[in-house]
């Protein structure tokens, strides 16, 4: 009998059997970032543009009259 690796089924193989056969299938993003990107809500709160308006709405004391 020759030495020919029979099929077992993924479930009864081993966790790390398992795990070897799923690292081999998975692949790279290269040079996708895989992140989520979406423009912001211009009608959300921004804490921080209200932030920087509050202190540029403050005007400055006028001495010259």
């Amino acid at each position: 009998m020759s030495e020919e690796k029979k099929f077992i089924p993924l479930k009864k193989q081993s966790k790390q059997e398992q795990k070897k056969f799923h690292a081999s299938k998975r692949g790279t993003w290269g040079e996708i970032n895989p992140v989520t990107r979406k423009p912001p809500n211009p009608k959300a709160y921004n804490r921080k543009k209200s932030m920087s308006d509050s202190l540029n709405d403050e005007k400055p004391v006028n001495d010259s009259q």
